[in-house]
């Protein structure tokens, strides 16, 4: 399937090879061409994804009542949910990492945050930059997390301030990520050529 937008022809399946990628009322996807869609991610609607960024097996990102943008090296993984509100997008920073099967809704997440596995952030949020979101947590509507917070539980309640450690070990994932990205869409293009 080829579309045409800004007089660009874009194959979406030759690009990203068994991913879902539509559009919503006539929008599609914006996606940098350094980003790896992987096959049965499916993208749709009013979204942005940057450069070196990663939408990995299984996730959905849903931009149709509200836009979505992901920042540049940011990655969503497995099974993971990208979704809006109406008057809630959602915006997420550079270099972020959203765990697999995690659920974000309709907030903005600031760079180098960690998301962890199957954590569920609610509506109208903050998450500030080199915040650590626990696996499982809840992070409840209209919630501000710090920088460098560290949340755990349902609901989500501050548990420490980030450690050094802790913080370099953030400000390295996405890097990790780019590399792992870059070996999958070599071996999807190898399967797809």
């Amino acid at each position: 399937m080829s579309i045409k937008r800004h007089t660009v022809t874009i194959d979406w399946q030759t690009r990203y090879p068994g991913a879902v990628i539509l559009p919503y009322q006539g929008v599609w996807p914006t996606i940098a061409e350094s980003a790896f869609i992987a096959p049965t991610a499916v993208v749709i609607g009013n979204v942005t994804i940057g450069e070196d960024a990663s939408i990995w097996y299984n996730a959905t990102v849903r931009g149709d009542i509200a836009p979505i943008s992901i920042g540049d090296r940011s990655n969503v993984q497995d099974a993971a949910v990208v979704h809006v509100n109406k008057d809630a997008p959602v915006v997420i920073g550079q270099d972020v990492t959203i765990g697999h099967s995690a659920i974000i809704h309709g907030t903005t997440i600031e760079e180098f945050a960690l998301i962890g596995m199957g954590a569920i952030v609610m509506s109208y949020t903050t998450l500030g930059s080199h915040c650590v979101i626990a696996a499982g947590a809840l992070i409840s509507e209209r919630t501000v997390v710090e920088p460098g917070s560290v949340m755990v539980g349902v609901p989500a309640k501050p548990r420490s301030a980030l450690d050094e450690a802790t913080q370099a070990h953030l400000d390295g994932i996405a890097g990790r990520y780019q590399q792992v990205a870059a070996n999958h869409r070599a071996s999807v293009e190898g399967t797809h050529a």
